[in-house]
């Protein structure tokens, strides 16, 4: 029997490339979702080879007209979603607050939080019902506690957070679940652009250049499969709550 897919954003590299793969692995379809890149070409041929229903497709999502036309496609050829995987993220501007440039604050929370919000809301018709819906939102510790020159980062993660619970108490009745997973500190792309950030814009640059150096960063595809039976077997009564992936 064909299983439904999951829809997992952010997935041309690093946790979000890593989680699709496991969860195609797994034996379900995954839609990839990310900006247009070679790399997303790439993990789109990867899903596809072990999960022939599996596709890629370029999506934005700072951008409500792409992800109004993406969902489109999804729901063209999509009868039930399984899932969704939030993953897709910007650390950009890491900078002080009083000179961040506020189209690039805005960016930040159009990516991390609104373009979450926008891509469920379009989808949400599908999801639930007889069967159970998973929504996983990727969060950060930077949710909980500010730190400096990550303004936008923390302000959206924080609400991500709160959206996830929201979503968790709507549809509640709906068959639809939704959890928070911090990834602990993972060797991604992210992680690079914070280290090139200069450290008069950044006050704990030498700490995570050191959590680099000194080989303190998990690897992509350890925590993916941390986080796997979280996302594909989360309960009904595990929803609204937030999870820690070192505490798993």
């Amino acid at each position: 029997m064909t299983r439904s897919p999951y829809i997992v954003t952010g997935a041309s590299k690093g946790i979000g490339r890593s989680v699709a793969i496991k969860i195609a692995e797994a034996g379900f379809p995954v839609i990839a979702l990310a900006r247009q890149s070679p790399e997303l070409d790439e993990v789109g041929k990867r899903l596809a080879q072990v999960q022939p229903e599996s596709y890629s497709l370029a999506c934005d999502l700072s951008d409500s007209a792409v992800i109004q036309a993406v969902c489109q496609k999804i729901d063209a050829r999509v009868d039930w979603i399984a899932g969704i995987v939030h993953n897709a993220g910007t650390i950009h501007p890491v900078h002080p607050m009083q000179g961040a440039g506020i189209d690039d604050w805005s960016l930040s929370l159009r990516v991390n939080l609104i373009g979450v919000q926008d891509l469920t809301q379009r989808l949400i018709g599908k999801m639930g019902g007889a069967s159970q819906s998973r929504v996983t939102t990727i969060s950060s510790g930077a949710s909980l506690r500010p730190v400096e020159s990550w303004s936008a980062y923390c302000v959206s993660k924080a609400g991500l957070d709160m959206w996830t619970r929201c979503l968790a108490a709507e549809s509640k009745d709906k068959n639809i679940s939704a959890i928070a997973v911090a990834p602990g500190i993972v060797d991604t792309g992210m992680q690079l652009q914070i280290r090139s950030v200069s450290p008069e814009l950044f006050p704990s640059h030498s700490d995570f250049v050191s959590l680099y150096t000194d080989g303190h960063l998990a690897e992509s595809d350890d925590v993916a499969q941390l986080l796997l039976p979280l996302i594909l077997e989360q309960t009904m009564e595990q929803s609204g709550q937030r999870f820690d992936v070192r505490e798993l």
